[in-house]
């Protein structure tokens, strides 16, 4: 995906940064550099994965839900945002790509930080591995657009493509938001509007929904700060652009906001996120 902010990291001169990744409001705090926290090799990534781990247990309460029914024989494409090498990479990742609609933006971007310093790629991608996990446990092949967070991109068009071409039933990019707006706290969906083609309207919108009532269900609160009711139409995302299957970008709130940020740097934290959205994904699929 691309951003329209400019980064509260300035690790590179001249490098296109970007604070949130939906365009919540606000001038960002400087928040101090950050460390990956995988030790894979630093290679750029541009191919897929399945997932194949145990699954992680979901920390949040389903005597109150509905079970869900079991669901195989589907693909999901997990796009964890932005990437751990990035910000050494800004002749990479400054580069134009297509971004659909006619438009043209840099491959990709840093992505945000809490003001403590933790990095919005560290949580995406741990948030991904551990959805992955559950789902792969329930016998869904899942797919990624990246399989550590040590590496350089890839573009937004090719992450884009990686859930094409795997015919993926749903792509879920996970990203966390960084507006430093006065009480700015909440997660919400966001989808391609207007559609550019038939997986982007009734499927993706549905997804969206899906994404949206499972996390509100286990708790989490929707956008005070952007969208509606925890759902955002946009145009300008290319990674929601250019796909043709059913695709949504969750931002699973603001990592300015001092109780998300506590929340999104624990371990427990990231367990219940990735409990809601491998369990709305599921919902979706069935």
């Amino acid at each position: 995906m691309v951003a329209v902010r400019v980064n509260p990291l300035p690790l590179v001169a001249g490098l296109v940064l970007l604070t949130a990744c939906s365009g919540g409001g606000g001038t960002p705090a400087a928040a101090p550099a950050v460390t990956p926290v995988t030790t894979s090799s630093p290679a750029v990534v541009s191919s897929s994965s399945v997932a194949s781990p145990p699954p992680v247990p979901s920390t949040s309460s389903s005597s109150a839900k509905p079970a869900v029914p079991a669901v195989t024989g589907k693909v999901v494409v997990l796009d964890p945002g932005h990437n751990g090498g990035n910000a050494s990479h800004p002749k990479d990742i400054n580069r134009s790509v297509p971004a659909g609609r006619g438009e043209m933006k840099p491959c990709n971007t840093t992505g945000t930080a809490t003001n403590a310093g933790y990095s919005e790629h560290a949580f995406n991608f741990a948030v991904a591995q551990e959805v992955g996990n559950a789902l792969a446990a329930k016998g869904i092949k899942v797919v990624y657009t990246r399989t550590n967070d040590t590496g350089v991109g890839p573009c937004v068009d090719r992450r884009a493509d990686i859930g094409n071409s795997a015919g993926a039933d749903a792509v879920v990019s996970i990203h966390a938001d960084g507006s430093t707006s006065a009480g700015a706290h909440g997660f919400h969906v966001a989808y391609s509007s207007p559609p550019l083609n038939a997986a982007q309207g009734a499927p993706s919108t549905r997804l969206a929904h899906a994404l949206r009532d499972g996390l509100r269900a286990d708790g989490f609160t929707t956008s005070t700060y952007i969208g509606s009711a925890g759902l955002s139409a946009r145009s300008d995302l290319g990674g929601l652009n250019l796909s043709t299957r059913p695709t949504v970008l969750v931002e699973c709130g603001n990592m300015r906001n001092s109780a998300e940020a506590t929340l999104m740097s624990s371990a427990a934290g990231r367990a219940k996120y990735a409990a809601a959205i491998a369990e709305a994904i599921e919902a979706y699929l069935a």
